[in-house]
C-alpha cells in the first residue's frame, strides 16, 4: 500500500510539475480523482470515470505495451440517421455510458459519446479483451504456432504438468469447462479474481501461471462450466510461448495494423510483463467496432481470412450451457440462440455482433457495479430496440421495390 501511494503521488506531482493548464483533460481528472487502491474493483465511481479513459497512463497501476496500428485506416462512412423507438440520451445516462457506436452494412448510423469523452479517447475493455485474446488462439493456430484446439495446454505451458490444468485441452480453457475450482465474484475481495492480480509469482514463473497452477479440481475436464478470468490470462500466456511474440505484437502485427484501426491502443501488463490478457485492453470506441466487423467479415484482411476455416462459427455458437434460457458461451465469446454474439466486460463494456442484421453495436461505460443487473437487462432491451428498427427499415425497403 505504501508503495502504492507513492506512486499516485508522483502521478499528481508530474502533472502539477508539467502544469495544470498544459496537461490534457483526461489527466486533469485523473489527479483530481485519483484511486485510492490498486483493485479497480473496489474503486468509487468517480475514481473510475477518470481512471477508465487513462489506465495505460497510471503505471503505478500497471505498464502496458502498445498495440501498433498501421497507416491505412478501415473506412466507416456515416450512413442515414438511425431512427430509433427509444430516448438515447436517456438510456445512455442510465447505462454511464461514454461512447456508443452503431454500424450497419459498413455505415456507422449513430455514434454519441458522454462522461465527456469523445471519439478521440480510449476506453478499458475490461473483459471484451478476452474475445480478443481467442480470437488471437484461431490465428495461431491458422499460423500454424498452435498444433490444434485438442492440444493439451500443458504441451505449451509445461510449468502446469502435475496441475489441475495438466490434461485439460485448450478448447476447454476457451470455453472455461476445465472443471478447475475458481471464484468470480467481484464484490468479495477474497474471490480468485481480486486475488490473483496481487499474487506474487515464484522465481522465474509467470505470475498467471504461478497462480492458476495451484488451484484444486472441482469437476471432471469438460464437465462444468465456470467463469474465469485467470483462464483467458493463461490463454494469452499460451498464445505469446507457442508464437514467441508479445500478444500486443501478434495482436498488432496480424490484425490491427492490417485490418485498418484508426488509433493504437495498449494493453496492460501483469507483474511478471505478460498482458492481462483477460482483461485491459484500451481502444477507442470505433476500433472497438471496427474489431466487430473484423468478426462480422469472417476475419479477413485482403480478401484472405486469417482464421482457420470454420473457427468464427465454432467460437461463437453456444459450446457450453450457461444456465441461462437463449444464452450460452463460445469461444470467450458470449452467444445469442438467434446467432448474435458479444464480447462484455465489467461495468458496461461490450461489442454486439448480429450477422444475420450486418450489426455491430461497441459500447463503453461505467456501471454503477462491475456487474450490474439493470446494466445488463437495459443494454440487453437495447440491442433489441436496434434490432427492431433495422428489420422496420428493411421491410420498409421490401414494400417500396414491390
Amino acid at each position: 500500500m505504501k508503495k502504492w501511494l507513492i506512486g499516485l503521488l508522483v502521478v499528481a506531482a508530474a502533472v502539477l510539475g508539467i502544469g495544470w493548464l498544459v496537461v490534457d483533460k483526461d489527466m486533469r481528472a485523473l489527479a483530481a480523482n485519483l484511486p485510492t487502491n490498486r483493485n479497480v474493483l473496489f474503486w468509487t465511481i468517480p475514481e473510475r470515470d477518470a481512471a477508465f479513459r487513462a489506465m495505460d497512463r497510471l503505471p503505478v497501476l500497471a505498464q502496458a505495451n502498445v498495440i501498433r496500428t498501421g497507416d491505412w485506416v478501415y473506412p466507416m462512412p456515416k450512413g442515414a440517421d438511425l431512427k430509433l423507438d427509444a430516448d438515447v440520451d436517456a438510456y445512455m445516462k442510465a447505462q454511464r455510458t461514454a461512447g456508443l457506436v452503431i454500424v450497419q452494412d459498413g455505415k456507422i448510423r449513430l455514434e454519441k459519446y458522454g462522461l465527456d469523452f469523445d471519439a478521440n479517447g480510449k476506453w478499458t475493455s475490461f473483459s471484451v479483451a478476452k474475445s480478443f485474446t481467442s480470437t488471437m488462439v484461431g490465428v495461431a493456430i491458422k499460423d500454424g504456432y498452435i498444433g490444434g484446439l485438442d492440444d493439451k495446454v500443458s504441451q505449451y505451458l509445461t510449468e502446469m504438468k502435475g496441475s489441475a490444468y495438466d490434461d485439460v485441452t485448450i478448447a476447454q480453457l476457451l470455453t472455461m469447462t476445465s472443471g478447475v475450482k475458481w471464484n468470480e465474484d467481484y464484490e468479495d475481495p477474497n474471490s480468485d479474481v481480486a486475488r490473483f492480480n496481487e499474487h506474487k509469482a515464484e522465481p522465474g514463473v509467470d505470475v498467471t501461471v504461478s497462480y492458476m497452477r495451484k488451484l484444486p479440481r472441482e469437476a471432471p475436464a469438460g464437465t462444468k462450466w465456470v467463469y474465469k478470468t485467470g483462464e483467458t490470462n493463461l490463454i494469452g500466456v499460451l498464445v505469446s510461448r507457442a508464437t514467441g511474440k508479445t500478444l500486443s505484437d501478434y495482436l498488432s502485427a496480424r490484425v490491427w495494423a492490417p485490418f485498418g484501426m484508426e488509433q493504437d491502443a495498449s494493453w496492460l501488463l501483469g507483474s511478471t510483463g505478460h498482458e492481462i490478457s483477460g482483461c485491459c485492453v484500451q481502444a477507442s470506441t470505433r476500433d472497438f467496432a471496427r474489431f466487430g466487423l473484423f468478426m462480422l467479415g469472417g476475419g479477413k484482411i485482403k480478401g484472405e481470412s486469417i482464421l482457420p476455416d470454420g473457427w468464427i462459427e465454432a467460437a461463437t455458437t453456444k459450446r457450453a450451457d450457461i444456465g441461462e434460457p437463449g444464452h450460452g458461451y463460445g469461444f470467450q465469446w458470449w452467444t445469442y440462440d438467434d446467432g448474435s454474439y458479444a464480447a462484455q466486460g465489467v461495468f458496461g463494456q461490450g461489442i454486439f455482433i448480429d450477422p444475420k442484421r450486418k450489426l455491430v453495436i461497441a459500447s463503453n461505460s461505467n456501471w454503477p457495479r462491475a456487474t450490474d443487473p439493470a446494466g445488463q437487462d437495459g443494454r440487453e432491451a437495447f440491442y433489441k430496440v436496434v434490432q427492431k428498427a433495422i428489420d422496420a427499415e428493411a421491410s420498409a425497403k421490401q414494400g417500396k421495390s414491390k
